[in-house]
């Protein structure tokens, strides 16, 4: 089983990165057993899309998890946790007009919403990690006049600047997909004092070293 991990930055999954490159050391390793990458894409949907667009051409995978911090518009999902997102959003494809968004289905020119088409459960039945949907978009929001618009018009619980980019990529490739973030601030006023980073990404990399085990499990 070949597995693509995907993630913008090596800072977000460290750990996993050292596991990943060190499988093919294991004096047990065999290519038929579980088999994973780990693609780091850089910072965005362009950076996104292009990479996995390129990656995916290339070469063939059974499944592709995206991995990776966000803020959360939900304060109910707690600073550190992780949860698996079902859907994500273009959320600045389309148009103005005057007061009011076009959204690029709206116009006739394409897609904006794009789906997990792999559930968790499938792989990891006891994980037990809450659900929602997201937004990706290229600026990050941080004015209360934007966050209260964007809240109105999508009602999203989590924002990145990838993952519908890492949706979309999969989806065109037909690769089965998921996304996992780890919730490192709430959407508000810029408040670098409030973020917890280092916690986010440290239970990431723990929940993604638990994955990989289990998808060894999976394969005996």
């Amino acid at each position: 089983m070949r597995i693509l991990f995907v993630a913008a930055t090596e800072f977000e999954v460290e750990s996993l990165k050292f596991k990943v490159e060190n499988q093919i050391k294991a004096p047990d390793f065999k290519p038929s057993t579980l088999n994973s990458k780990l693609l780091i894409t850089g910072v965005g949907m362009v950076a996104t899309a292009f990479s996995l667009g390129r990656e995916l051409a290339n070469n063939q995978y059974d499944l592709a998890i995206n991995l990776g911090i966000a803020g959360s518009f939900d304060r109910s999902f707690a600073l550190g946790g992780l949860v698996e997102i079902t859907e994500d959003t273009l959320a600045e494809l389309g148009a103005e007009d005057d007061e009011t968004f076009l959204p690029i289905t709206q116009m006739g020119f394409g897609e904006s919403v794009f789906k997990a088409t792999k559930p968790l459960a499938d792989i990891y039945k006891t994980a037990n990690l809450k659900q929602a949907t997201a937004i990706t978009v290229n600026t990050v929001h941080g004015n209360s006049a934007s966050i209260k618009k964007v809240q109105a018009r999508l009602g999203a619980q989590i924002e990145s600047m990838e993952g519908a980019a890492f949706f979309y990529a999969c989806r065109e490739a037909g690769v089965p997909c998921m996304q996992i973030r780890a919730v490192s601030n709430y959407v508000e006023k810029r408040n670098r004092d409030a973020w917890q980073i280092g916690l986010a990404v440290k239970n990431l990399n723990t929940f993604a070293g638990e994955l990989v085990e289990r998808l060894k499990v999976g394969m005996l």
